[in-house]
């Protein structure tokens, strides 16, 4: 899971035309492609407020490491103590979510590929803690992705026997474990919390969760600890199907995305009283069985929301809708898709507050670059 077509100006003999068409390229969104060195594929995470962007890259050896870009362009590269490096393994830093002073949590899988959760203060130290019952076979382990301005950290854990549980970690270091109502307790079932905006700054979390029969519902947990459950209108009720929250914001509305019974994504909002609006993009496929559709990943303070389109030919394109509904539809500089290809294109991840965007986009050869798109 994940054309900007602007009308020409002819100048003319007219004064205000010309003003016309210089104060329309004064607004046109701008386009950044940025690479850490020696990357194999460039995947940002988010940016915060200040245009300080976090996320991953995979090198020549297919190890994975964190980076922080400054909105100068600076960025800086870091591993976690203890991340794998073994050639070829795809191990490594995966960095999520930073905050507005710089603070960025991730996590990391070790030599065993079992993942670890991690803190980077704005400095450059780390703190490295594990979800307890968290299991320590390849593939399991601690996985946050959401930290807040007050240093809270939300993510979720794997057991020893393949079940996930939601966890909220204390700026103290405390960790608390939680499970939505009708989380199934099977192998690949139980709770998710969102990534990167699934916990604002009061403390609440979205996510969803798989019940016993495969099929996913939307949760909120509340600062104070209640969960709450819901299903967006037209949620698929097969195996793989369903709700699936991507964010939350400080107002409490939720952005996400449901999976039909055609297996078609379509967006929705869900506001603080529980009223929730579906929505399609321009452009959207809509073949059933085929997983295209419309894919929100982010929604920002403004109730703008961010994500991604996949249409009739598998291609990817970015999306930002307006709080009153308006949907933008973009593609950033150079993306393209390999003879064949299907899901490439342009990836949006998360919108700040300011109206940035990141992402990344992969080229005609399928390279994956990062980007950050600008009011």
């Amino acid at each position: 899971m994940k054309s900007r077509k602007w009308t020409s100006l002819v100048f003319g003999v007219f004064l205000g035309l010309g003003l016309a068409l210089a104060a329309s390229a004064q607004q046109r969104p701008k386009f950044i492609s940025f690479d850490p060195s020696g990357s194999q594929g460039t995947y940002p995470s988010q940016v915060n407020n200040s245009g300080v962007i976090t996320g991953y890259y995979l090198d020549s050896n297919d190890v994975n490491h964190g980076f922080v870009r400054t909105p100068d362009g600076e960025i800086t590269t870091f591993d976690a103590p203890g991340a794998g490096s073994t050639p070829g393994s795809y191990l490594g830093t995966f960095a999520d979510s930073i905050t507005s002073a710089g603070a960025i949590t991730g996590y990391y899988t070790d030599v065993n590929n079992v993942a670890h959760g991690f803190l980077r203060d704005p400095k450059g130290g780390f703190t490295e803690f594990d979800v307890t019952g968290a299991g320590t076979s390849s593939g399991q382990g601690t996985s946050p992705g959401n930290i807040n301005d007050k240093g809270e950290i939300a993510g979720y854990s794997l057991d020893s026997d393949n079940v996930y549980h939601g966890f909220l970690r204390t700026p103290d270091g405390y960790i608390l474990t939680f499970n939505a109502p009708g989380a199934g307790t099977g192998s690949g079932q139980g709770t998710f919390t969102a990534s990167i905006d699934g916990l604002n700054l009061l403390g609440a979390i979205t996510g969803n969760y798989e019940d016993t029969s495969n099929v996913y519902h939307g949760f909120v947990r509340t600062p104070l600890g209640p969960i709450i459950t819901f299903n967006a209108p037209g949620a698929g009720t097969g195996s793989g199907q369903g709700t699936y929250s991507a964010g939350i914001n400080l107002s409490g509305v939720i952005a996400g995305q449901l999976l039909d019974n055609n297996s078609l994504y379509h967006g929705f909002v869900r506001a603080p009283n529980g009223f929730i609006t579906t929505f399609e993009a321009p452009e959207a496929g809509s073949t059933p069985g085929s997983f295209q559709g419309t894919l929100p990943e982010n929604i920002n303070a403004g109730g703008e929301i961010t994500g991604l389109i996949t249409d009739g030919n598998y291609f990817d394109h970015g999306f930002v809708r307006a709080p009153n509904g308006q949907i933008t539809v973009f593609d950033a500089p150079g993306a393209g898709s390999p003879p064949g290809g299907e899901f490439y294109g342009t990836v949006p991840y998360n919108n700040n507050d300011e109206g940035a965007i990141t992402g990344y986009y992969n080229d005609a050869t399928g390279f994956a670059h990062g980007f950050l798109r600008t009011p």
